[in-house]
């Protein structure tokens, strides 16, 4: 075990951690990154999928808008046009491209555990080593709050899984896949599945699917004012979102809910279409109302708001059905730390500065939506998330680590 304290302990090497950690350090603060850079976006997300962000609005933030993704193009001689479409694999080379400029120094090793100790915080280690620290930020991602329809949670991995569980589909080719949304994700997911030789069929309540609109290179005046263009799409609520997330935290925790479980509802982008269109069948307007496993294969019961019901057998489900932040769902936390966490309903509770009701705890990404609204499940939120965060541990902590003494690593997992 290391017995110095760091100022900060980043949980996360993806946009948010690594936007955390940029800011951080240039702030003086002794910073340490666990986890692989861009792990997730290399081991849970398919080959062949494009980013639904354009390139102007999908950079990882450094102080001074250093490192972006237009840099990166640039220096490496890409295209990086507006409205150009941005291969997953290509972002995954950028964000550890920006790791290596803008967060150097970064600890690959997983993080299985957080309690606090001592009067910080300490983190067990997959390889069986511990950290210390006076503040964490976890930047965990969308990976353990994966939502399925409850009639799937239960099914083994062999049958049913969900679109974050994937990264190559060509060991699909030949079987019967159904899957399930009517959002990007499910919507790519299906098309990927076609091309690479699957049976695909798609299933959603949605009545009908929904695509973004083709963008438009020049706007009126007119247009513009009555809905103005941001990170997130057109429209003045979308700009709120992208540009005012400290707005969002004022409202009513009733509707910053609503905001979190309907704005920016499902929808697939329009470069999409064509390759959907005609290719894969949808039977929309149908929900689950019962799942079966039959030997190796998935019998699905459905049910449509009119009356009909459908019957599908099929090889394998795959859940395109989104993200649900739910505090229950991070084994990572030490129950009795997670346990005395404020709760904004099943997620946590944030300060204007993301610091959880635990002094020194914070949480970014997609654990803040319900407090800084929708933009925080995107990369153009990591800017914003970072200059709060940074800020906030530069006014409350030492800038420097501090000598711990060996024995203080066992005094617990009580909270302050």
């Amino acid at each position: 075990m290391n017995a110095s304290m760091a100022d900060v302990a980043v949980v996360g090497a993806g946009p948010y951690g690594l936007s955390v950690a940029a800011h951080a350090a240039a702030l003086g603060m002794d910073v340490v990154v666990f986890g692989e850079p861009m792990g997730t976006w290399a081991h849970n997300m398919p080959r062949g999928m494009l980013l639904k962000s354009e390139p102007q609005n999908s950079g990882l933030a450094a102080p001074g808008n250093s490192h972006d993704y237009v840099a990166f193009c640039e220096i490496n001689n890409l295209p990086c046009a507006r409205s150009l479409p941005i291969p997953a694999e290509r972002f995954i080379d950028y964000g550890r491209w920006f790791q290596r400029r803008a967060v150097p120094d970064l600890d690959r090793s997983m993080v299985t555990a957080v309690r606090t100790a001592g009067g910080g915080f300490v983190l067990e280690l997959a390889n069986g080593d511990q950290a210390r620290a006076r503040a964490v930020v976890l930047a965990v991602g969308f990976v353990p709050f994966a939502r399925r329809p409850e009639q799937l949670a239960a099914f083994p991995s062999a049958l049913a899984s969900h679109t974050i569980d994937h990264n190559d589909f060509g060991g699909f080719a030949g079987r019967d896949v159904t899957v399930v949304g009517a959002g990007q994700a499910a919507l790519e997911t299906a098309v990927l599945l076609d091309e690479a030789g699957a049976r695909v069929r798609l299933v959603a309540r949605a009545d009908r699917l929904r695509w973004s609109g083709v963008p438009v290179p020049r706007r009126s005046l007119r247009d513009r004012l009555l809905a103005p263009e941001s990170g997130l799409g057109t429209g003045w609520r979308t700009w709120v979102y992208a540009n005012a997330p400290h707005a969002v935290r004022h409202l009513p925790a009733a509707a910053r809910r609503h905001i979190a479980r309907t704005a920016l509802g499902p929808a697939g982008t329009w470069w999409l279409r064509d390759r959907f269109v005609d290719r894969v069948p949808a039977l929309l307007g149908y929900r689950i109302t019962d799942a079966a496993a039959d030997g190796d294969r998935v019998r699905l019961s459905l049910a449509g708001a009119d009356g009909r019901t459908h019957r599908i057998d099929t090889d394998h489900v795959v859940c395109g059905t989104g993200f649900a932040v739910d505090l229950r769902r991070l084994s990572l936390l030490d129950p009795v730390l997670a346990d005395g966490l404020r709760r904004d309903g099943p997620a946590p509770w944030l300060s204007a500065h993301f610091e959880t009701s635990m002094p020194g705890l914070y949480a970014v990404g997609l654990m803040a939506e319900q407090t800084f609204g929708p933009g925080m499940r995107f990369v153009q939120g990591t800017a914003f998330a970072a200059r709060r965060v940074a800020a906030h541990l530069a006014r409350t902590l030492p800038r420097r680590s501090v000598a711990v003494p060996a024995e203080a690593a066992g005094a617990g997992a009580a909270a302050r």
